[in-house]
């Protein structure tokens, strides 16, 4: 695998849940982990259900996606509860997916809470989503990716912090926008 490998990270901004019906996603290419190439942003609906789309259509109108060779998303929802069909999300952009978890996620506790909020029909897509693997000092998710390259994307792209580039940059970029400045932590 090329250390210039082209990613695609996408991270959500800050919102706030009880004021704001949208949030910014923000998309960062990456060659490897160490050159950033371009910025995407779009926007998803609060605890909603287009998420999905909204990535498969970042990806497959930019003008990058034809040196693309793998998406990373930090974590498997955007904007709260509006969760991600990642085998969706490659079926339909021809790409693999790997979501990047910071934590283990509690994912009997999310399913309770999504049964509380009467979100249920989302549980079926953390279950498509399907195994957590831990590597390194994250946990991931994948589609149309083995866990080998998966690895190797990771160790190419997590260059300044355990994090992949551009999950990290994506993230700074995302609270910049909304906030006026990022925290410097990602």
């Amino acid at each position: 695998m090329k250390k210039e490998i082209r990613l695609i990270g996408i991270d959500d901004s800050p919102f706030d849940k009880f004021k704001d019906k949208n949030v910014i996603i923000v998309g960062v290419f990456y060659r490897g982990g160490n050159y950033p190439d371009g910025v995407l942003t779009s926007k998803v609906k609060i605890d909603g259900d287009n998420s999905t789309e909204k990535v498969i259509e970042m990806i497959n109108k930019s003008k990058f996606k034809p040196q693309l060779q793998c998406i990373l998303l930090d974590g498997i929802a955007f904007g709260g509860f509006n969760i991600i069909d990642i085998e969706k999300v490659n079926k339909k952009t021809s790409l693999p997916v790997i979501v990047i978890i910071r934590r283990m996620p509690d994912i009997e506790n999310i399913k309770r809470v999504l049964i509380r909020l009467k979100k249920k029909s989302k549980i079926r897509l953390l279950d498509k989503a399907g195994k957590v693997y831990k590597i390194d000092n994250v946990y991931i998710q994948k589609s149309g990716i083995s866990l080998e390259d998966a690895k190797k994307i990771i160790k190419i792209s997590a260059t300044h912090s355990y994090l992949p580039e551009p999950i990290r940059i994506a993230h700074l970029i995302g609270q910049g926008l909304v906030m006026g400045e990022s925290k410097g932590k990602a």
